[in-house]
């Protein structure tokens, strides 16, 4: 093992204030040390690391994003091991294990339940739930600040990144609307062309297949609404504004319900739904079981 394996956590502690008070002079005074001698072990320690933890930007000292990531891991390095402290000494019983799930803003909200119902039968746990665009997500997955994310969409270069994914669902797409357009199941799907249609946005992999198969059938597409978030398209088609491209089990309340129905089914269109998580040395089992188990 050579000494760039090493930690020092003297370094580490003193990069952790460092990052946490701003600047160097400030956290030699909370440290007691002289500033070069900060300034020193600082450097030590990047080079250590081998890379920069901060930008001098106008006399400031900005992360950079392996800084971000060393202070993240910093803080849970030594939270640890004041919680290592506190059990030894009887003063409070271990943590549960956490797990951090990422999800696309376009994934339904009931998929998300079920699956932290899956990851809580799985054993109890202290869950966080994230949601943001696939590109934002992939980053926090990276850099392990999440432990793992569901979307109906995978980014290019998974592998490179250490990341792998898992297919958990595959539906065919139907257009849905409300009672009112009924009448539109007769001729389909002729008959929806130049209906009012509330569709997700440009960045969905889905608007791109409805978009596509409608070229294909000759239909003229009416959208009047552009949303990802599936509660509000929902919400909007069973308020009769207009018909809405969905898999099955994310409608099946409101069909039960009577509030929506099938228009009719899309030939060659479906979603497909992933799980996606990273390489990790220090596997989070919950993520891993998820990994291997969860599907719909």
């Amino acid at each position: 093992m050579t000494n760039n394996t090493w930690i020092n956590y003297h370094h580490l502690f003193y990069f952790k204030t460092i990052a946490e008070e701003g600047s160097v002079s400030k956290a030699a005074e909370k440290l007691r040390l002289g500033q070069p001698t900060l300034s020193s072990q600082l450097s030590q320690f990047e080079d250590n690391l081998g890379v920069l933890l901060f930008d001098r930007v106008h006399k400031k000292l900005v992360l950079t994003e392996q800084g971000k990531v060393a202070f993240d891991y910093a803080k849970v390095i030594f939270r640890m091991g004041s919680e290592m402290y506190e059990v030894i000494h009887d003063r409070l019983k271990p943590l549960k294990p956490t797990l951090h799930i990422g999800a696309l803003d376009s994934i339904p909200k009931q998929l998300v339940l079920e699956m932290v119902k899956f990851a809580i039968k799985i054993s109890p746990c202290q869950i966080t739930l994230s949601e943001g665009r696939l590109d934002e997500l992939t980053r926090e997955l990276v850099a392990h600040r999440m432990d793992i994310i569901i979307t109906n969409f995978l980014g290019t270069g998974l592998d490179a990144r250490g990341l792998n994914s898992k297919s958990i669902s595959k539906k065919n797409i139907a257009f849905y609307a409300s009672p009112k357009f009924k009448s539109l199941r007769a001729d389909f799907p002729k008959s929806i062309s130049g209906q009012p249609m509330i569709f997700p946005t440009y960045d969905s992999r889905l608007r791109q297949d409805l978009e596509h198969w409608a070229k294909l059938q000759k239909i003229e597409l009416n959208v009047i609404i552009e949303s990802q978030d599936v509660s509000v398209k929902k919400l909007m088609a069973v308020n009769k504004m207009g018909l809405i491209a969905a898999a099955p089990h994310t409608v099946t309340n409101q069909v039960l319900r009577g509030e929506l129905l099938e228009i009719g089914k899309l030939q060659g269109v479906h979603e497909e739904l992933f799980l996606v998580a990273a390489n990790r040395k220090i596997v989070n089992q919950i993520a891993a079981k998820l990994m291997s188990n969860f599907s719909i």
